[in-house]
């Protein structure tokens, strides 16, 4: 029996299933791995990925015992997270904004620790696996709950598709041996950080500093070494000669110079020909380029910039601009990544509550995205909006939430005039931009009239 009849075997698989899971006579799925992944499923049908858990277990280590590279998770959960989440809904859909509310609220998504938490999680282990629990009516989505996971195997065949979509995923226990769970496909989501391969689900995602644990290690031997290279070698010596003297002289001198080592020793005495000669320490302490150039190779496979967690020295400004700009992009990326598996479970919140999420025109985001400034984002969006484009869209630009804003000029139109003038546009009309544009601000761009050669913008009442 070929090792690809036992994975056949070990997964239940029919003779042709592992190319045709869904059956359609016209289309063939093929085998989507490469030659180390299909023996990887062959592996984790019998075991766990014990190489992503020895992995994980390791950037733990790291986290705990080097500040720095607690910081470096901590920074960037944290800039993920800045603003938290909201729901772009175009269409105002007043239903759709009542269930995203009460799902934020109960999966305590309004938080910051939660989401702080779940972005920890994406970077440290390279996978967000959620659990959706539901009520006991299965109506309502109550918990997005974050599982380890090197815990959690897919359940798929050499084609990298689920066997079987009621027992997709099955969670084991390294204490006991066994399975101690098995999840069907929509009541679990994996976000996968750079996987090897995206269209496998049964390629997981990797740690964001899983390629720099050996470099890690290289510099804290390093570090251990040059400390006790200090100890041993930067310590001032100092040669006595007693020139004539006999053992018991000797013995003796030893002693008493020894005795008072404590004290302040200004003074040595003897009576027979000597010299008290002082031996430098080593004089190259000062010579650290090694321990720099490791830290150097660690950082450059990292999205952060060093200069960001306080190595500053040797660093040009421009340079780290660049930099920065890159580390955000990165940010930005790792941001939707985030946002979608939450879109996940707000699309089973849909299904449950009897909609259908693809007829209705929605996207989940964070509030501020870190490729650009507050003021960059607001000087955009007064530009698209002199372009004619709608005030919901300057105010997703902007990072505003635009359900939130539409929803506070409605009450503020109400509190201050409860008999509204249907000469007057309504919030309704600022959507589509044809009667609002007549009462709108004026917007002006002035090309090259701002800091660094950029369009400076001017708003005046129409």
């Amino acid at each position: 029996m070929g090792w690809l009849e036992i994975i056949k075997t070990k997964l239940g698989l029919s003779a042709d299933e592992h190319l045709n899971p869904s059956n359609a006579p016209v289309y063939e799925w093929g085998r989507r791995g490469t030659t180390d992944s299909q023996l990887r499923v062959l592996y984790e049908s019998m075991l766990p990925p014990y190489d992503l858990y020895n992995t994980i277990l390791e950037v733990r280590r790291m986290d705990r015992l080097d500040g720095q590279v607690k910081m470096l998770h901590n920074r960037i959960a944290k800039s993920l997270t800045k603003g938290g989440l909201q729901l772009d809904n175009p269409t105002n859909d007043k239903r759709l904004n009542t269930l995203w509310r009460a799902y934020v609220a109960r999966t305590e998504l309004d938080k910051r620790q939660k989401l702080i938490s779940d972005a920890r999680g994406l970077i440290v282990e390279g996978n967000l696996v959620l659990q959706w629990v539901l009520n006991t009516t299965a109506t309502q989505v109550m918990r997005s709950v974050r599982m380890p996971a090197e815990t959690i195997r897919p359940l798929v065949a050499v084609n990298g598709q689920f066997v079987d979509p009621a027992k997709a995923y099955a969670q084991y226990s390294f204490l006991d041996g066994k399975d101690l769970a098995f999840f069907a496909r929509w009541q679990m989501d994996v976000a996968r950080l750079d996987p090897d391969n995206y269209d496998d689900f049964g390629s997981l995602g990797r740690p964001l500093l899983d390629a720099n644990r050996k470099r890690w290690r290289q510099i804290n031997m390093t570090t251990d070494d040059m400390v006790v290279r200090r100890r041993h070698r930067a310590a001032l010596r100092t040669a006595h000669v007693l020139k004539g003297a006999s053992d018991a002289q000797l013995t003796e001198y030893k002693k008493r110079v020894e005795a008072e080592e404590k004290s302040i020793t200004t003074n040595y005495y003897s009576n027979v020909d000597g010299a008290v000669t002082a031996l430098q320490g080593d004089a190259n302490l000062d010579q650290i380029a090694d321990v720099s150039l490791l830290l150097d190779a660690f950082f450059a496979g990292t999205p952060m910039p060093k200069a960001l967690l306080g190595y500053v020295s040797g660093l040009n400004r421009d340079v780290l601009e660049d930099m920065k700009r890159e580390f955000y992009d990165d940010l930005d990326a790792l941001q939707d990544l985030l946002a979608d598996s939450y879109l996940h479970g707000f699309k089973l919140e849909l299904l449950l509550n009897g909609l259908n999420p693809d007829s209705l025109e929605f996207t989940i985001q964070f509030a501020e995205r870190l490729t650009e400034t507050l003021t960059q984002r607001t000087d955009r969006a007064l530009k698209v909006r002199a372009l004619g484009a709608s005030q919901h869209t300057a105010w997703s630009i902007a990072g505003l939430d635009p359900t939130a804003e539409l929803e506070r000029l409605e009450d503020e139109r109400a509190s201050l005039n409860p008999y509204p003038n249907p000469d007057i546009p309504t919030v309704d009309d600022e959507l589509d931009g044809s009667a609002a544009q007549r009462h709108a601000q004026k917007i002006t761009i002035t090309p090259d009239n701002a800091a660094g050669k950029e369009s400076a913008t001017s708003i005046k009442n129409g």
